[in-house]
């Protein structure tokens, strides 16, 4: 692999940063009021897939929110994110198309949020989608192409790329 062709470099396509509250209502606006303050994007609310009566929950009743970062702003909540986390990742975490998932237990562990008894505490989960350039091939309406494997990230280039650009350690 050539360090030097800016094709073969990762990118962060887009973090997703989702919420899940379990139930509706006053709770639910908590979330996404804290996804708000902390994202600086409106949240769009999850809804339920299935009917699960041991946990209370009703098929289409919203029971989270997430929010899409892309560019910049993706790039440094992801900065911001994996410093509350103490730039740490499990192998475990990066799944075999070189995402990577990790979870934060408590929405006060960034920066400039405190927490309040009214509102209580909320963890959340990041989802972090990396790609080559040149992905459109196989996302475009005309004369759509098959992405080839050379052009795929793997789990490998996602813990270099995580390492070398955000100084994150890998366990």
């Amino acid at each position: 692999m050539n360090p030097q062709n800016p094709m073969r470099r990762p990118v962060v396509d887009k973090v997703v940063v989702h919420m899940g509250v379990g139930e509706s209502g006053e709770r639910l606006m908590n979330g996404e009021e804290l996804i708000r303050r902390i994202t600086g994007q409106n949240p769009v609310r999850t809804i339920a897939k299935k009917t699960q009566p041991a946990f209370g929950v009703r098929k289409g009743a919203p029971t989270g929110a997430k929010v899409t970062l892309r560019g910049e702003t993706a790039s440094s909540f992801l900065t911001t994110a994996l410093g509350s986390i103490e730039r740490v990742l499990f192998a475990s975490q990066f799944d075999r198309n070189g995402n990577v998932s990790f979870g934060i237990e408590e929405h006060t562990d960034f920066p400039g949020m405190a927490y309040d008894p009214k509102i209580g505490i909320f963890g959340m989960d990041v989802n972090v989608v990396l790609e080559r350039p040149g992905i459109r091939i196989a996302r475009r309406r005309e004369q759509q192409k098959k992405l080839p494997a050379s052009q795929r990230v793997t789990r490998e280039d996602a813990i270099a790329f995580m390492q070398e650009a955000y100084g994150v350690e890998v366990r």
